[in-house]
């Protein structure tokens, strides 16, 4: 890191943080980790794909790397052991574990693909948030933040099932959200919106680095729709 660089990370308020970013390895976590850590942030990158995870090691200087499958509970709880034994608690969680599954009308919303949906959208993120919710309500600016999908307010017949795994993510995320503000702590639960996240890679790192700027009752179970910046 440069001078110049190193001086402007420091007057960020995300800098000196420690946030995790469970699946990393994708184009969104890539760029989400070095928004990140250009900011001056501790990053902990978290994925299922040890050979990815080196890759992204190699591109991000001095982020740290788990491989973990964030489906079963039991790895997760011994991530969050092994992370607090090596880093200590953490200010922010940054769940970009998803994928798309979808199409054929109604009749095409097939239990295996519910079955992904559900285990990866939902699930993880259910064991991420209780595995690190102690470390963001105790931490002086917790941040929590998701990408969900415009297909929740507008659900179509052959992506049933990908609008009703992201509303269920969208819904355990504003509990997270209530569960903050009624512990009076300072932390923030946040949804990204996105048509398409392909494209806005560079717009949801910046907006990541942005939410610890604000008080986290500000931002609270907020809901920020994310658009291509216009030309």
């Amino acid at each position: 890191m440069t001078d110049d660089v190193a001086d402007s990370a420091a007057g960020r308020a995300v800098a000196g943080r420690t946030v995790l970013i469970a699946g990393a390895t994708s184009a969104a976590g890539r760029a989400v980790a070095i928004a990140l850590t250009d900011a001056g942030a501790r990053v902990i990158a978290v994925g299922s794909n040890a050979e990815r995870l080196q890759g992204l090691q190699a591109e991000v200087t001095g982020a740290e790397t788990y491989v973990c499958d964030l489906g079963d509970l039991a790895e997760v709880t011994a991530l969050a052991d092994a992370v607090h034994a090596e880093h200590g608690r953490i200010d922010g969680l940054i769940h970009l574990v998803g994928g798309w599954r979808g199409g054929g009308g109604l009749a095409g919303q097939s239990d295996e693909d519910w079955d992904f949906l559900h285990a990866h959208v939902v699930t993880t993120l259910r064991n991420t948030t209780r595995a690190f919710n102690d470390d963001l309500l105790a931490s002086p600016a917790g941040r929590l933040a998701i990408v969900s999908s415009v297909s929740v307010d507008k659900p179509a017949p052959g992506g049933a099932n990908y609008a009703a795994a992201k509303a269920a993510a969208e819904i355990w995320t504003r509990a997270v959200g209530q569960g903050f503000a009624k512990a009076g702590s300072d932390a923030a639960a946040v949804v990204f919106v996105v048509r398409a996240l392909a494209g806005l890679e560079t717009e949801l790192a910046t907006e990541v680095v942005s939410l610890w700027d604000p008080p986290a009752a500000s931002v609270n179970n907020s809901r920020m729709l994310l658009a291509p910046p216009t030309e």
